[in-house]
C-alpha cells in the first residue's frame, strides 16, 4: 500500500458476527463496538508528514 492510498475491504465482527466494512483492514463494529488491533492492517499508517495539512516547523 502507497502513503495516500486506502482500499475499502470487509470482513466478519469477530465479536458479534456482524459484516463489517473499513479501510485497509482496519475495523470497527458499529454493532458491538469491536475494533481489531491497528497492527492488523493491510499497511503502514500515515504519518503526519504525509498528511498536506500538516503543520510545518519555522
Amino acid at each position: 500500500m502507497t502513503a495516500g492510498y486506502s482500499e475499502i475491504t470487509r470482513t466478519e465482527c469477530a465479536r458479534c458476527g456482524t459484516e463489517v466494512h473499513g479501510l485497509s483492514g482496519r475495523y470497527a463494529c458499529p454493532g458491538c463496538g469491536w475494533v481489531n488491533h491497528w497492527s492488523q492492517g493491510h499497511g503502514e499508517l500515515p504519518t503526519a508528514e504525509d498528511d498536506p495539512d500538516c503543520p510545518q516547523p519555522q
